[in-house]
């Protein structure tokens, strides 16, 4: 009799442990490195500081070529830009629900978006220069971690541009590629 008592009560909280980890929230990760060798090279840290909000910061170099057919000259360049962004993710619980990927912040996201681009670190005296700009606004975006840690993410939206000459409304796009690194 006792011995059914005692296998009444594993049961029972084997099976209380098993539906309080499928009740449990989905959440972002704590941290979560990742390198962009591709389109703009760069690193990113993303900290999660809640279980739906993350802290994202990006060093990145923007490259370009430019091309002046009036003096039969070419550049490229090369921009350092720094981007932040407050992401809120919205659709954890429904994709894990369906059974998606949720790992390494696969999700949508809502984000204040802010970047400062620094002046050109090549320039050419015959094209117009490269200077330094910030930009703000709220953004739209998608980030996806497939298997072997590959990662894409895109956001848009529309926000404020500023540098030394003027101040104007300009759309925010931004498409990386690349690989989180760690676990």
């Amino acid at each position: 009799m006792k011995k059914n008592y005692f296998l009444l009560f594993l049961f029972t909280i084997s099976f209380t442990a098993i539906q309080a980890q499928e009740d449990a929230p989905v959440s972002v990760a704590k941290h979560q490195f990742k390198i962009n060798p591709l389109l703009s090279p760069g690193f990113v840290y993303e900290y999660g500081f809640s279980a739906k909000n993350t802290l994202y910061s990006e060093a990145s170099l923007l490259i370009g070529y430019r091309s002046n057919s009036f003096y039969n000259e070419s550049s490229w360049y090369f921009v350092p830009r720094i981007t932040e962004q407050f992401r809120r993710y919205y659709n954890l619980e429904k994709r894990a629900q369906k059974g998606k990927r949720t790992a390494h912040n696969s999700g949508n996201y809502l984000a204040l978006y802010a970047d400062y681009d620094f002046e050109s670190i090549s320039t050419n005296k015959w094209f117009n220069e490269y200077v330094s700009a910030f930009s703000a606004g709220p953004v739209w975006g998608l980030q996806r971690t497939y298997k072997g840690k590959f990662n894409i993410d895109l956001n848009i939206g529309a926000g404020i541009l500023i540098d030394k000459c003027n101040t104007e409304f300009a759309p925010i796009a931004n498409f990386s590629l690349g690989w989180v690194i760690g676990k």
